[in-house]
């Protein structure tokens, strides 16, 4: 009987372990038909240095900080040469892209061809072509280039929009230089926000990606192209275990533009935006904190035009929830401008609608100048715990604005909130109601119906940008 009963759990243990193997995704296929059509893309960039000051490239070419450093870092290639004489360099580079037409469309990275003079394609049978570029977007790092051919293979494309997260991809690409590479892995999270990436729900996963790979392709397990390897998260140059991808329909879109006109265009409504916090929505009287809180209406800009105000918060755009303020960028920015859009806003603790003409993003934004500090005028605590001063007539010229106070000094609660030194408070908002803010006296009587308990959210200037920052509970009157 024990021996019965050993061959039983044996043969379930068995029954076991093949069902886990048989659970585990076999990539080979998904490889061979897709490999051929991604390639390794290099690129040579001929560099003047001076002797005199030069330093040298401190990494290699196969080094992991290499990529890292070429992307991020301005570059004096070789050693310094004869003192004063100028002396050419050629820098190379390596990174993936993949075939998206038979005729030689390929897609990669901006930053993969960014300032190349020349740039080649290896095929995986070993031809090298010369490539051109027809056109590059550095807002979203998509670059679409092309070379002399027909007939080649190419990849299908998939929808990033039925993507699960915790479902298995994989990535195939040239890692320093080792050409048609596969890992896999799988999606970490979906739609995230990246500093100075405003443009791109990224896709976030653990493919393990490295220098060499941006570019390249990241297919699900159908084996559709669902995105481009873009960016790694990492403190040493190479793969920590997040890498981050553009989802393929952000990509495919871009390339239609440059392919058509050899640029992109996005729309914009002019306003500056911020998160709405648990303490705004209470501010604003907003139900739950949701949608996007504008801190700045640009004069004459299509959101002015449309009766944007300072303090709305965009709940919808062109029908779509705005969950949070990194969503906005993406849906104003794919809309075509000139094109009338609809806005929901919540208004002074009001639902309403709005239709904007959405206008077009420029090539350049003029910097603001930066105001100092004002003289004190005013040296006593308020009931916010600060000490403010108003600005003076030149500096309303620098900031274009009618009025303000700068704080001087932090006391009390208010060192908690998020202020500093030389912030302007241009407006306080109370029970739904923005009050813009002309001087030290009327700022004191704004506060005087205040309990001690209440949370005021100001409106604030620091530097180029504008902000609203809640203050929890008030000091008593004239305390610190």
């Amino acid at each position: 009987m024990k021996r019965l009963f050993a061959v039983f759990c044996l043969s379930f243990l068995s029954l076991l372990a093949q069902a886990e193997i048989r659970g585990l995704p076999d990539f080979t296929e998904l490889v061979e038909k897709n490999g051929a059509a991604v390639v390794n893309v290099s690129t040579m960039q001929t560099a003047r240095a001076g002797g005199r000051g030069a330093l040298p490239f401190p990494f290699d070419e196969d080094d992991p900080m290499y990529d890292f450093f070429r992307r991020f870092i301005p570059r004096q290639p070789g050693a310094p040469g004869t003192p004063g004489a100028p002396r050419e360099f050629e820098s190379r580079s390596l990174g993936s892209g993949f075939i998206v037409s038979s005729d030689g469309y390929i897609l990669t990275n901006a930053h993969v061809v960014d300032a190349a003079d020349e740039i080649v394609v290896r095929l995986t049978d070993k031809r090298e072509l010369k490539a051109r570029v027809i056109g590059a977007d550095k807002r979203t790092d998509v670059a679409l280039i092309k070379i002399e051919a027909t007939g080649l293979p190419t990849v299908r494309l998939g929808d990033p929009g039925v993507l699960k997260v915790g479902e298995w991809v994989v990535a195939i690409g040239s890692p320093f230089g080792f050409d048609n590479s596969v890992t896999a892995g799988i999606v970490s999270a979906k739609g995230r926000s990246l500093p100075q990436e405003s443009y791109v729900p990224f896709i976030q996963t653990d493919v393990a990606v490295n220098p060499g790979n941006s570019g390249g392709p990241l297919f699900n397990l159908r084996g559709e192209v669902v995105g481009i390897n873009s960016q790694i998260y990492s403190r040493s140059g190479g793969f920590m275990g997040i890498s981050f991808a553009i989802p393929i329909d952000v990509a495919m879109d871009v390339q239609a533009q440059l392919r058509a006109s050899g640029k992109v265009s996005r729309g914009r409504i002019g306003v500056v935006i911020q998160d709405v916090t648990k303490d705004l929505a209470e501010s604003f009287g907003l139900p739950q904190a949701t949608g996007a809180v504008v801190n700045a209406v640009e004069k004459g800009g299509p959101a002015e035009k449309a009766g944007v105000e300072l303090g709305d918060v965009i709940l919808k755009f062109d029908g779509k929830t705005v969950s949070g303020s990194s969503e906005l960028p993406r849906m104003v920015g794919a809309s075509k401008p000139g094109s009338k859009v609809s806005m929901q806003l919540w208004h002074q603790g009001a639902s309403r609608e709005v239709t904007v003409v959405i206008g077009e993003i420029p090539d350049e934004k003029p910097a603001m100048r930066r105001a100092g500090n004002a003289k004190p005028a005013e040296r006593a605590v308020n009931r916010l715990g600060l000490v403010v001063s108003e600005l003076t007539a030149e500096q309303k010229r620098e900031l274009k604005v009618d009025g303000g106070l700068v704080i001087d000094d932090i006391r009390s609660n208010a060192a908690r909130a998020d202020l500093r030194p030389g912030d302007v408070i241009l407006a306080i908002i109370a029970r739904g109601q923005s009050t813009a803010v002309k001087s030290v006296d009327q700022l004191n009587k704004l506060l005087a119906p205040f309990d001690k308990l209440a949370n005021v959210t100001l409106l604030v200037r620091r530097g180029e940008q504008q902000t609203f920052v809640t203050i929890k509970g008030l000091p008593g009157r004239g305390s610190e």
